[in-house]
């Protein structure tokens, strides 16, 4: 990790800019609906809260979908590739692409645990948002990483405290969580950062064009993969693809595909039980030395040692990044 690079938007130690009491009163509601350790989703789609009571002892790995997370208490790092991202209540994180990270709690305890609000983001809703707000490109930026940081304001954060509180009314949630809801999108494309989430949906952008490769990569990670073919179904020449491709995600096709089968392997292991050998064939390793080499290399136990050592609670973090 000491060799990884900050995160490139230039954020870190800017002075806290929302009210801290919103931020208490979302920090309680997030705790009441999180009574224990990781991600529990809520009653209304798509919401979750999260709460960690110590710092994480260890690297928590998987994929990430589309989503924005708000802290209300606490902080975290998410790195991706050799990049590191570090937020708190002062900063909101994105991601507007599925992206293979990794992620650990930095800031918590058990007066104070970390808790954070994340709302999944809908890709359809958001194109929505794009065409509404009548945001044009802004070619002079071109592709950029799919996970981006940005200062929390007033209006996210109440958005957020509204659809926490109408998991208390449940007779009013039905109608009014999408509004909150879409508000917070609409907050986020209006805020400095707007771009970089719209960039992602925009019809035949070249962030929609690599998140088609990446939809297809998560449904057919365990088959063989050439460049060639990957082009093709993202409608774009091998060198662009490639160039884009590593523009949104900081790694390669090859590089991504490869996260992909070691997280699944990794979640046979822990999770499932699967035997060593079985968990490597199965996501598409033909060479057992290859498989645990590259396994050792991402999360620094061969997987024989790792299966035996990490159990369910290894399983439990492969699964949750938030």
């Amino acid at each position: 990790m000491s060799s990884a690079l900050r995160h490139p938007d230039p954020l870190h130690a800017q002075p806290l800019r929302v009210d801290a009491g919103r931020l208490d009163e979302l920090a309680r509601h997030l705790g009441r609906h999180a009574p224990g350790e990781g991600t529990w989703p809520t009653a209304l789609p798509g919401v979750s809260s999260i709460r960690y009571s110590g710092p994480s002892e260890e690297t928590a790995h998987g994929l990430h979908q589309p989503a924005v997370c708000i802290v209300a208490q606490g902080a975290k790092r998410v790195t991706l590739g050799q990049e590191h991202y570090e937020y708190d209540a002062a900063r909101f994180l994105v991601f507007s692409s599925d992206l293979p990270v990794s992620a650990q709690v930095t800031h918590a305890s058990v007066a104070q645990p970390y808790l954070c609000f994340r709302l999944d983001l809908d890709v359809k809703e958001v194109t929505e948002l794009v065409l509404q707000v009548g945001m044009r490109a802004k070619s002079s930026r071109g592709t950029r990483r799919g996970l981006f940081l940005g200062r929390v304001t007033e209006e996210m954060l109440d958005a957020a405290i509204r659809l926490m509180r109408l998991l208390d009314e449940p007779e009013d949630a039905a109608a009014l969580a999408p509004l909150a809801s879409r508000e917070l999108v609409y907050r986020l494309l209006r805020s400095e950062q707007g771009e970089r989430l719209a960039q992602a949906v925009r019809c035949d952008s070249h962030a929609q064009r690599v998140g088609r490769a990446i939809a297809w990569l998560k449904a057919n990670f365990m088959e063989p993969l050439t460049i060639e073919a990957l082009a093709r179904e993202a409608g774009m020449s091998s060198s662009s693809l490639h160039h884009h491709f590593k523009a949104v995600t900081s790694m390669s096709p090859l590089q991504f595909q490869k996260q992909l089968r070691l997280q699944e392997a990794r979640r046979l292991l822990l999770g499932e039980g699967v035997e060593v050998s079985t968990a490597g064939y199965t996501v598409g390793y033909e060479s057992a030395s290859q498989f645990s080499r590259e396994y050792a290399r991402l999360f620094g136990l061969p997987p024989s040692r790792d299966a035996r050592g990490a159990g369910a609670a290894g399983a439990s973090a492969t699964r949750s990044t938030a």
